[in-house]
């Protein structure tokens, strides 16, 4: 394979594979959760019937690590230097992780109660749908964030290329 291929390979198949991998966490923490709360038959059975949101998560959620991989990658910057993408990004992951938990949590309520925490599985049962759509909502502005720093930082270089000929 010429190294034109290698590179180009290099380019795009390390930030997907991040990307389907952090999608891949996530939908396993998910059905691990809620197999775990319950069973796997029902895990699948809420996956479905929660797709409309959940799917757009994970692929968000996905979309937003490949980005961050090509931001550090490209850019060549220290985490602090990528701004608020960093933070969106750690907002949005959280906040879809918690509210893809939230889905299962009323399934754990007969434990939950040994702990304490009868009350909070209670909220993040019945706020759950919020959860999720606030975490949608995060992971599209890390992704918007990460999408305007590389466009910024592409004129960049291509004005230093013109401006050196």
């Amino acid at each position: 394979m010429p190294r034109a291929e290698r590179v180009r390979l290099g380019r795009w198949g390390l930030p997907f594979g991040v990307g389907l991998l952090a999608a891949s966490g996530l939908a396993a923490l998910y059905l691990g959760t809620v197999s775990w709360a319950e069973s796997p038959r029902h895990a699948l059975d809420l996956f479905w019937q929660d797709r409309w949101i959940v799917l757009p998560i994970l692929v968000g959620f996905g979309v937003q690590a490949g980005l961050y991989t090509i931001m550090k990658l490209r850019l060549h910057l220290p985490t602090a230097a990528t701004g608020p993408s960093a933070a969106l990004m750690g907002a949005g992951g959280t906040t879809s992780t918690v509210a893809m938990v939230a889905c299962c949590a009323h399934h754990v309520a007969d434990v939950l109660p040994v702990f304490g925490l009868t009350a909070a599985a209670t909220f993040l049962a019945e706020y759950r749908i919020a959860f999720m759509l606030v975490g949608l909502s995060t992971t599209m502005m890390g992704i918007g964030v990460m999408i305007f720093m590389l466009m910024r930082e592409r004129r960049r270089s291509l004005a230093a290329l013109a401006g050196a000929v």
